[in-house]
């Protein structure tokens, strides 16, 4: 399986290039597909849905709709994409009614907010194939039990609380790549940081301690005295009040904060802007964006995941090889499938925007990578404890600002 990952990744190189496009339907003619391809993809018409953002957010929505977009056009499928009118479950299982009404048939939604939508929607369809981006099972129980879940996943069966015979969900080992985040930067000499999380759910938190252990890490490789600034905005964006939290922060002497959680990157963006300070990106290489329209050269690095060659992954898997058999029903953690060559991973630091230096090249990248890949390196995935604990460096924990 690790091989057919690797192999799935390299195969999404080619579509990454690709453009934001029209919110149309849309289904390419060209010569991509071959012949015996098309007629085997005629049957299938493919829709994402946003969670509560949109295709231009240079995030979940954007690399899933490119992703979706470039593979669709390469192989002749139909596909189009929904926003729904507000941020609940009953406005997110409105547009999978809508598609599967227009004659979708595989529908792919990112992000753990379609957790609901997958235990309310996917019995009703159970010819309808759904393909959920960073949907761990902890997600889904929470979505049903409510207030009787224990937010321990092992304790309860996920399958008995939603139709999984049509859903494949795939989530991703956050710590790793935000281990490595945090030690390239002390590695590349901040050592007065934060860690500004959008939610404390567990993706966020992952990333977090992640970042934790390996500025952790590499404070005790280095001897450096770091500091990190710790906390949670409690929204998936950015506003004033977040702004002026950040202001206190680079204020007092942070140099770089890792902004994780959706939008909230632009109050941090904001802040670092008035004191030329540096952030770190997550989920996708954000360097475009916040570099573009906040200061050049601003974004160290970002923990990214590999959601577009998931996507590209799935749909090959569906659509061209009717091999939907083999996926369905599994909620599968993504993560490192190489050793030898980091961009070939499910997460990852971007190769070519990360501000590499004497501190840390690329060199010394591949060489950490491969030390994870081992095993000599051992992250920890543990996010039971309130807040994240290190050895080597100081934790200024400060709960949630709003």
């Amino acid at each position: 399986m690790k091989k057919f990952f690797a192999l799935a990744l390299a195969l999404v190189m080619t579509f990454t290039l690709v453009a934001c496009g029209s919110s149309g339907s849309t289904a390419a003619s060209g010569s991509a597909a071959a012949s015996g391809s098309a007629a085997a993809t005629s049957d299938y018409k493919v829709a994402m849905i946003t969670d509560y953002g949109d295709i231009t957010d240079q995030s979940f929505n954007q690399t899933t709709y490119e992703a979706c977009k470039a593979f669709c056009e390469a192989n002749s499928v139909n596909f189009t994409y929904y926003k729904p009118a507000g941020d609940s479950t009953a406005d997110r299982v409105a547009m999978v009614d809508k598609a599967v009404a227009d004659g979708y048939n595989v529908i792919v939604m990112p992000g753990y907010a379609f957790a609901g939508t997958i235990v309310e929607a996917a019995a009703n369809y159970p010819d309808v194939k759904f393909v959920a981006l960073d949907v761990a099972a902890g997600d889904i129980l929470s979505a049903a039990l409510g207030d009787k879940y224990d937010y321990n996943p092992d304790n309860w069966k996920v399958t008995d609380y939603y139709n999984s015979g049509n859903v494949y969900c795939a989530v991703y080992q956050e710590e790793l790549c935000g281990y490595m985040a945090g030690y390239a930067a002390v590695k590349l000499g901040y050592t007065q940081l934060g860690f500004l999380g959008g939610m404390a759910v567990p993706a966020v938190m992952r990333y977090g301690y992640g970042f934790v252990q390996g500025a952790d890490a590499a404070a005790a490789e280095t001897g450096a005295t770091v500091t990190m600034n710790y906390a949670y905005a409690n929204q998936f964006k950015g506003d004033a009040d977040i702004t002026a939290a950040m202001d206190t922060w680079y204020a007092a002497g942070t140099k770089c904060v890792f902004a994780c959680g959706g939008g909230v990157y632009t109050s941090v963006a904001e802040a670092a802007a008035k004191v030329d300070g540096k952030i770190i990106g997550v989920d996708v290489d954000q360097s475009g964006i916040i570099d573009n329209q906040y200061g050049s050269k601003m974004t160290v690095t970002s923990a990214m995941k590999g959601l577009a060659a998931t996507v590209n992954t799935l749909l090959t898997e569906i659509i061209l090889n009717d091999n939907w058999d083999s996926y369905k029903g599994q909620i599968q953690t993504l993560g490192l499938v190489s050793g030898d060559d980091p961009t070939q991973n499910y997460v990852q630091i971007p190769m070519d925007t990360t501000q590499w230096g004497q501190g840390f090249s690329q060199d010394d990248y591949k060489a950490l990578v491969g030390k994870m890949f081992d095993g000599t390196i051992k992250v920890s995935n543990d996010i039971s404890a309130a807040q994240p604990t290190a050895t080597n460096i100081t934790i200024n924990f400060q709960g949630n600002i709003k």
